[in-house]
Protein backbone atom coordinates (compact mmCIF):
# COMPACT_ATOMS: atom_id res chain seq x y z
CA UNK A 1 0.00 0.00 0.00
CA UNK A 2 1.44 3.37 -0.96
CA UNK A 3 2.01 6.08 1.64
CA UNK A 4 -0.40 8.35 -0.25
CA UNK A 5 -3.12 5.71 0.03
CA UNK A 6 -2.49 5.21 3.72
CA UNK A 7 -2.65 8.95 4.34
CA UNK A 8 -5.97 9.18 2.54
CA UNK A 9 -7.30 6.08 4.28
CA UNK A 10 -6.85 7.68 7.66
CA UNK A 11 -9.51 10.24 6.82
CA UNK A 12 -12.03 8.78 4.43
CA UNK A 13 -11.78 5.08 3.84
CA UNK A 14 -11.78 3.36 7.22
CA UNK A 15 -14.11 0.33 7.42
CA UNK A 16 -14.38 0.74 11.17
CA UNK A 17 -12.93 2.86 13.92
CA UNK A 18 -10.48 0.13 14.93
CA UNK A 19 -9.09 -0.24 11.43
CA UNK A 20 -8.61 3.48 11.03
CA UNK A 21 -6.88 3.71 14.42
CA UNK A 22 -4.38 0.99 13.50
CA UNK A 23 -3.57 2.55 10.15
CA UNK A 24 -3.31 5.96 11.77
CA UNK A 25 -0.89 4.75 14.44
CA UNK A 26 1.27 2.82 12.00
CA UNK A 27 1.44 5.75 9.61
CA UNK A 28 2.44 8.22 12.31
CA UNK A 29 4.98 5.95 13.94
CA UNK A 30 7.06 5.80 10.75
CA UNK A 31 7.85 9.49 11.00
CA UNK A 32 9.55 9.50 14.39
CA UNK A 33 12.13 7.76 16.48
CA UNK A 34 11.08 8.36 20.06
CA UNK A 35 13.51 8.80 22.91
CA UNK A 36 12.74 7.56 25.53
CA UNK A 37 9.14 6.98 24.47
CA UNK A 38 7.40 7.60 27.79
CA UNK A 39 4.95 10.25 29.07
CA UNK A 40 6.73 13.58 29.29
CA UNK A 41 6.41 17.21 30.32
CA UNK A 42 7.43 18.55 26.90
CA UNK A 43 8.39 17.13 23.51
CA UNK A 44 11.36 18.14 21.39
CA UNK A 45 10.95 17.48 17.66
CA UNK A 46 14.24 17.35 15.73
CA UNK A 47 14.51 17.58 11.94
CA UNK A 48 17.73 16.66 10.08
CA UNK A 49 19.61 18.15 7.13
CA UNK A 50 19.52 17.20 3.42
CA UNK A 51 20.52 13.57 3.02
CA UNK A 52 20.41 13.23 6.79
CA UNK A 53 18.58 10.84 9.07
CA UNK A 54 17.09 10.71 12.54
CA UNK A 55 20.36 9.10 13.67
CA UNK A 56 21.92 12.59 13.77
CA UNK A 57 20.12 13.18 17.08
CA UNK A 58 20.66 9.77 18.67
CA UNK A 59 23.17 11.11 21.21
CA UNK A 60 20.84 13.88 22.39
CA UNK A 61 18.51 11.60 24.33
CA UNK A 62 20.85 10.88 27.24
CA UNK A 63 21.77 14.55 27.55
CA UNK A 64 18.23 15.94 27.68
CA UNK A 65 16.29 16.41 30.93
CA UNK A 66 14.73 13.11 32.02
CA UNK A 67 11.17 14.37 31.60
CA UNK A 68 11.63 15.43 27.96
CA UNK A 69 10.64 13.14 25.10
CA UNK A 70 12.54 13.63 21.84
CA UNK A 71 10.97 12.82 18.49
CA UNK A 72 13.68 12.60 15.82
CA UNK A 73 12.03 12.90 12.41
CA UNK A 74 12.86 10.27 9.80
CA UNK A 75 12.14 11.49 6.28
CA UNK A 76 11.02 8.88 3.73
CA UNK A 77 13.60 7.29 1.43
CA UNK A 78 16.31 6.37 3.97
CA UNK A 79 17.19 3.72 6.55
CA UNK A 80 14.01 1.97 7.77
CA UNK A 81 11.98 4.06 5.29
CA UNK A 82 14.20 3.22 2.34
CA UNK A 83 11.40 1.55 0.38
CA UNK A 84 9.29 4.74 0.44
CA UNK A 85 9.83 7.43 -2.21
CA UNK A 86 11.49 10.66 -1.10
CA UNK A 87 9.21 13.66 -0.78
CA UNK A 88 10.53 16.42 -3.03
CA UNK A 89 7.98 19.14 -2.29
CA UNK A 90 8.22 21.25 0.84
CA UNK A 91 4.48 21.76 1.25
CA UNK A 92 3.84 18.03 1.10
CA UNK A 93 6.66 17.16 3.49
CA UNK A 94 5.67 19.77 6.07
CA UNK A 95 2.01 18.80 5.86
CA UNK A 96 2.79 15.10 6.34
CA UNK A 97 4.96 15.79 9.39
CA UNK A 98 2.32 18.11 10.87
CA UNK A 99 -0.33 15.42 10.42
CA UNK A 100 1.90 12.87 12.14
CA UNK A 101 2.39 15.31 15.04
CA UNK A 102 -1.30 15.84 15.67
CA UNK A 103 -1.49 13.54 18.74
CA UNK A 104 1.39 15.47 20.32
CA UNK A 105 -0.12 18.94 20.01
CA UNK A 106 -2.04 18.85 23.28
CA UNK A 107 1.18 19.46 25.20
CA UNK A 108 4.16 21.81 24.91
CA UNK A 109 6.27 21.34 21.79
CA UNK A 110 9.69 22.66 20.78
CA UNK A 111 11.02 22.31 17.23
CA UNK A 112 14.71 22.08 16.25
CA UNK A 113 15.73 21.87 12.60
CA UNK A 114 19.19 21.86 11.05
CA UNK A 115 19.92 23.14 7.53
CA UNK A 116 17.09 21.72 5.37
CA UNK A 117 15.44 20.85 8.67
CA UNK A 118 15.38 24.54 9.66
CA UNK A 119 13.11 25.35 6.73
CA UNK A 120 10.97 22.29 7.45
CA UNK A 121 10.70 23.29 11.12
CA UNK A 122 9.45 26.73 10.10
CA UNK A 123 6.84 25.27 7.74
CA UNK A 124 5.65 22.74 10.31
CA UNK A 125 5.37 25.48 12.96
CA UNK A 126 3.42 27.63 10.52
CA UNK A 127 0.93 24.80 9.93
CA UNK A 128 0.59 24.07 13.63
CA UNK A 129 -0.26 27.70 14.29
CA UNK A 130 -2.58 28.15 11.31
CA UNK A 131 -4.43 24.84 11.36
CA UNK A 132 -4.39 23.73 14.96
CA UNK A 133 -4.43 27.02 16.84
CA UNK A 134 -1.52 26.10 19.09
CA UNK A 135 1.85 27.83 19.25
CA UNK A 136 5.14 25.93 19.69
CA UNK A 137 7.01 26.89 22.82
CA UNK A 138 10.01 27.75 20.60
CA UNK A 139 11.34 27.11 17.10
CA UNK A 140 15.11 26.64 16.86
CA UNK A 141 16.52 26.96 13.35
CA UNK A 142 20.10 25.93 12.68
CA UNK A 143 22.59 26.35 9.86
CA UNK A 144 20.31 28.10 7.37
CA UNK A 145 19.04 31.59 6.63
CA UNK A 146 15.34 32.44 6.61
CA UNK A 147 13.39 31.10 3.61
CA UNK A 148 12.78 34.45 1.92
CA UNK A 149 16.54 35.18 1.80
CA UNK A 150 17.67 31.91 0.21
CA UNK A 151 18.33 31.96 -3.54
CA UNK A 152 17.62 28.37 -4.48
CA UNK A 153 19.98 26.55 -6.82
CA UNK A 154 20.51 23.68 -9.22
CA UNK A 155 22.89 21.37 -7.35
CA UNK A 156 20.31 18.61 -7.60
CA UNK A 157 20.89 18.57 -11.37
CA UNK A 158 24.61 17.78 -11.07
CA UNK A 159 26.03 14.36 -11.84
CA UNK A 160 26.72 12.08 -8.90
CA UNK A 161 30.37 13.01 -8.38
CA UNK A 162 29.76 16.75 -8.39
CA UNK A 163 26.69 16.42 -6.19
CA UNK A 164 28.71 14.52 -3.60
CA UNK A 165 31.52 17.08 -3.84
CA UNK A 166 29.03 19.89 -3.25
CA UNK A 167 27.67 18.15 -0.17
CA UNK A 168 31.20 17.59 1.14
CA UNK A 169 31.98 21.29 0.89
CA UNK A 170 29.62 21.79 3.81
CA UNK A 171 31.46 19.24 5.94
CA UNK A 172 32.49 15.63 6.14
CA UNK A 173 29.67 14.24 8.29
CA UNK A 174 29.28 10.62 7.14
CA UNK A 175 30.38 11.45 3.61
CA UNK A 176 32.78 8.50 3.45
CA UNK A 177 29.71 6.30 2.86
CA UNK A 178 29.44 7.78 -0.64
CA UNK A 179 32.82 6.18 -1.46
CA UNK A 180 31.37 2.72 -0.88
CA UNK A 181 30.11 1.40 -4.24
CA UNK A 182 27.46 -0.69 -2.50
CA UNK A 183 26.12 2.17 -0.38
CA UNK A 184 26.31 4.98 -2.91
CA UNK A 185 23.22 3.98 -4.97
CA UNK A 186 21.25 3.61 -1.74
CA UNK A 187 22.21 7.03 -0.37
CA UNK A 188 22.23 9.27 -3.41
CA UNK A 189 18.47 9.31 -4.11
CA UNK A 190 17.66 10.85 -0.72
CA UNK A 191 20.51 13.38 -1.01
CA UNK A 192 19.45 14.43 -4.50
CA UNK A 193 15.76 14.45 -3.56
CA UNK A 194 16.37 16.64 -0.50
CA UNK A 195 18.47 19.06 -2.55
CA UNK A 196 15.73 19.22 -5.16
CA UNK A 197 13.18 19.98 -2.44
CA UNK A 198 15.11 22.77 -0.76
CA UNK A 199 16.39 24.35 -3.99
CA UNK A 200 12.85 24.58 -5.37
CA UNK A 201 11.43 25.93 -2.13
CA UNK A 202 10.95 29.61 -2.88
CA UNK A 203 8.34 31.24 -0.61
CA UNK A 204 8.03 34.86 -1.67
CA UNK A 205 6.47 36.33 1.47
CA UNK A 206 6.62 33.80 4.33
CA UNK A 207 4.36 34.64 7.23
CA UNK A 208 5.97 35.36 10.61
CA UNK A 209 5.39 32.86 13.38
CA UNK A 210 3.78 33.67 16.71
CA UNK A 211 6.31 31.35 18.33
CA UNK A 212 9.64 32.76 19.51
CA UNK A 213 12.54 31.87 17.23
CA UNK A 214 16.17 31.13 18.01
CA UNK A 215 18.68 30.91 15.16
CA UNK A 216 21.86 28.90 15.70
CA UNK A 217 24.93 28.23 13.62
CA UNK A 218 28.64 27.65 13.44
CA UNK A 219 31.06 30.56 13.24
CA UNK A 220 32.86 28.94 10.27
CA UNK A 221 29.90 27.55 8.34
CA UNK A 222 30.68 27.78 4.58
CA UNK A 223 26.99 27.41 3.73
CA UNK A 224 25.46 29.88 6.18
CA UNK A 225 27.21 33.02 7.35
CA UNK A 226 26.45 34.27 10.85
CA UNK A 227 24.79 37.36 9.32
CA UNK A 228 22.33 35.12 7.47
CA UNK A 229 21.04 33.73 10.75
CA UNK A 230 19.80 37.19 11.74
CA UNK A 231 17.29 37.10 8.86
CA UNK A 232 15.07 34.83 10.97
CA UNK A 233 14.23 37.86 13.13
CA UNK A 234 11.77 38.87 10.40
CA UNK A 235 9.81 35.64 10.78
CA UNK A 236 8.52 35.96 14.31
CA UNK A 237 6.18 38.38 16.04
CA UNK A 238 7.60 37.18 19.36
CA UNK A 239 11.14 37.30 20.66
CA UNK A 240 14.17 36.43 18.56
CA UNK A 241 17.69 35.52 19.50
CA UNK A 242 20.80 34.24 17.75
CA UNK A 243 23.42 31.92 19.19
CA UNK A 244 26.72 31.06 17.49
CA UNK A 245 28.89 28.05 18.30
CA UNK A 246 32.45 27.27 17.30
CA UNK A 247 32.54 25.10 14.19
CA UNK A 248 31.38 24.66 10.63
CA UNK A 249 28.09 23.60 9.08
CA UNK A 250 27.94 20.49 11.24
CA UNK A 251 29.04 22.28 14.42
CA UNK A 252 26.25 20.43 16.23
CA UNK A 253 28.27 17.19 16.24
CA UNK A 254 31.46 18.29 18.06
CA UNK A 255 29.47 20.82 20.10
CA UNK A 256 26.70 18.35 20.98
CA UNK A 257 27.06 18.68 24.76
CA UNK A 258 27.05 22.46 24.63
CA UNK A 259 24.22 22.61 22.10
CA UNK A 260 21.91 20.22 23.95
CA UNK A 261 22.53 22.14 27.17
CA UNK A 262 21.56 25.34 25.34
CA UNK A 263 18.43 23.80 23.79
CA UNK A 264 17.40 22.41 27.17
CA UNK A 265 16.84 25.94 28.43
CA UNK A 266 13.62 26.01 26.41
CA UNK A 267 12.32 22.63 27.48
Amino acid sequence: MSEEHVSGSMRTQGRGAGVVAVIDANYRSRWFRRYPGRPSRVRLVCLPHAGGTATLFHGWAERLPHDVEMLAVQYPGRQERFAEPCIEDMAELATRITEALEPELAGPLVLFGHSLGAAVAYEVARRIEARHGSVPRRVLVSGRGAPHTERGGALHLLDDERLIASARRLGDLGSSAYDNPDLRPLLLPSLRGDYRLIERYRPGHPAPLRAPVTALGGDRDPGCAVAALESWAELTTSEFECQVFAGGHFYLVPAENELVEFVSRYL
